[in-house]
């Protein structure tokens, strides 16, 4: 029995060291297809700045990396599951989420904003009067519209997408008049596959990006491991590496 106790306490102790860790894996949890934060190659390879960012601090960590897609609707049930450890992929920060899990800091300022065909005639929010808009079900542009009361009730039509791409796709076809997402993916996206649309000048809303851990003490714990490693990557000029290779420049801001 003395050998048993013993034992149980040396697991326990090795717990502690992890800072509550309970297995050498970090699963992050994403939108497989939300560029340039985390998305699908054709080759099957989920790449992305997000990733990036995670697979060094995974490294920094001694952890073993694991991207895995999830239903963005049902991201807080993976979260308070254990499926995954965190949600990183263009979480938007709010105070919903900040009640419901253990929000980092901000690492990138976001806007929502519309994103129309090349020969549309809007060119501001109240041109979308009367117009189809379309955004991806359960994220922070179906928030944003929900939240500007004039806006949203102006609208003839609010359209729900599984994800961004499929959305874009639509809008291309005529099946919506314009799209309600971030701008950090419309620009990125608009530019890579050369598509003829373009993003109105006007936001409908400004947000900031951060990572969720879940509301325990091993996720808090997990979190300021996360964001002390990022601190660091950001001032050894990791994080602008990183962030020049997507966006052509560092627009991150860690530690601001």
């Amino acid at each position: 029995m003395k050998k048993l106790v013993l034992s149980v306490l040396a697991v326990l102790s090795l717990f502690t060291i992890a800072g509550c860790k309970k297995s050498d894996a970090f699963v992050l949890g994403l939108d497989a297809s939300f560029p340039p934060m985390g998305f699908t190659e054709a080759n099957g390879e989920i790449v992305g700045y997000d990733i990036d960012l995670a697979k060094e601090v995974s490294k920094r960590l001694g952890l073993k990396f694991e991207a895995r897609p999830i239903s963005w609707e049902a991201k807080e049930m993976e979260l308070s599951s254990g499926t995954i450890d965190c949600i990183w992929n263009g979480l938007t920060i709010t105070q919903e989420r900040k009640d419901a899990m253990a929000m980092s800091e901000p690492y990138l300022i976001n806007d929502q904003v519309l994103v129309v065909r090349e020969n549309s005639e809007i060119y501001s929010l109240s041109d979308a009067a009367d117009c189809v808009v379309g955004c991806q079900s359960g994220s922070s542009a179906e928030d944003a519209i929900n939240g500007n009361l004039d806006f949203s009730a102006s609208l003839k039509k609010i359209v729900f997408y599984e994800d961004n791409l499929t959305a874009l796709t639509d809008l291309e076809v005529g099946g919506v008049d314009a799209v309600v997402m971030d701008s950090i993916v419309a620009e990125y996206t608009i530019t890579a596959s050369k598509k003829a649309l373009r993003v109105v000048a006007e936001p409908l809303e400004n947000e900031a990006y951060g990572i969720g851990f879940k509301k325990d003490e091993a996720g808090e714990k997990l979190r300021e491991q996360v964001w002390s490693t990022l601190k660091e990557m950001t001032e050894d000029g990791t994080v602008a590496a990183i962030s020049t290779k997507w966006f052509g420049s560092d627009i991150s801001v860690i530690g601001e």
